[in-house]
């Protein structure tokens, strides 16, 4: 029961929701119903990808997350050596079945953008890879681990992609790139003595922090290009960059003090999350026929091409 309790924390269950919603949010958007790959795919996303994603991380970061006061619960397991090879194989076993059906029900689009986020989840930690180290990379492969998803479920559902709906993408993914570079904030001082190098060991906390500010506010700008009620989303971005600001000025040595932000960060998630599925519902009844424009999509096996303004 322990090593079950330990992989539990590892896969970040407070997180779960952030990988699994967005491919279950494009997708349903897309094919406007719910079937049995909508299901399986939900629930890979969820569980065995979050378990791949943080339990790969948490036993390569072992050494480092021993000097970081901040591990040990929902925020990162410490995991205990001994079951770091359990963690290893229970990431593989639960994640090869689930491939295999997505490969199987998909097509050679949605295979490459599979692969793409597999690969990054793999290697954001995995030693030879390891791009958690390599600063600005580190954000970006962060952020598509939770892009990919949505960009998956959209593939796998035969989405056109649209101006505003690439709007769309794009803001979610520096919505992303601002949030890991803002999370990075707190650990530069477990890192460096741990010899891990980030965003944020590389041009500082006080550095880290504004670039994360604006690149909120820049998503916030690039939902203004998608359709309504999608203008509406750019509210919720002024939540994140004034949750920032605090830490506008803070310094190398007082980066851990950001942890208060990033806890803050993790409840906003609902907050969004639940303003986030309003709008889709409103969308959903506004467009009844389809999801051209903020979600937009014409289905590829459809012969007559449908267009919601």
């Amino acid at each position: 029961m322990n090593a079950v309790r330990s992989l539990f924390v590892s896969s970040r269950p407070l997180s779960w929701i952030n990988t699994a919603f967005p491919f279950a949010a494009g997708y349903l958007m897309a094919t406007r119903e719910v079937d049995v790959v909508f299901v399986i795919g939900t629930i890979y996303f969820l569980i065995p990808y979050n378990l791949a994603m943080y339990g790969i991380n948490d036993v390569f970061d072992y050494e480092s997350d021993l000097r970081n006061p901040r591990k040990g619960g929902v925020e990162g397991a410490l995991l205990d050596p001994g079951v770091h090879r359990l963690t290893l194989w229970a990431a593989v076993i639960l994640n090869v079945p689930f491939l295999v059906f997505l490969v199987v029900v998909g097509n050679p689009l949605s295979w490459v953008v599979l692969a793409v986020s597999v690969f990054a989840v793999v290697a954001y930690s995995a030693p030879g890879m390891r791009f958690k180290e390599r600063p600005f990379v580190d954000s970006v492969t962060s952020s598509t681990h939770f892009v990919s998803p949505a960009v998956y479920g959209l593939v796998l559902a035969g989405a056109a992609f649209t101006p505003g709906l690439w709007a769309l993408l794009a803001a979610f993914f520096l919505w992303g790139i601002a949030s890991h570079a803002f999370g990075a904030v707190q650990d530069i001082v477990a890192d460096r003595e741990g010899g891990i190098g980030s965003i944020a060991t590389v041009i500082g906390g006080r550095a880290t922090v504004r670039f994360a500010f604006f690149a909120y506010l820049l998503a916030g700008v690039l939902l203004l290009f998608t359709s309504f009620p999608g203008q509406l989303a750019a509210i919720l971005m002024l939540p994140y960059a004034a949750s920032v600001l605090p830490f506008w000025s803070i310094s190398d040595a007082e980066a851990e003090t950001a942890n208060r932000g990033w806890k803050r960060f993790l409840w906003l998630n609902f907050v969004t999350g639940f303003f986030v599925t309003m709008l889709l519902i409103w969308f959903w009844v506004l467009h009844p026929g389809c999801s051209n424009g903020w979600f937009a999509y014409v289905p590829l096996s459809s012969s007559v091409f449908t267009s919601c303004g």
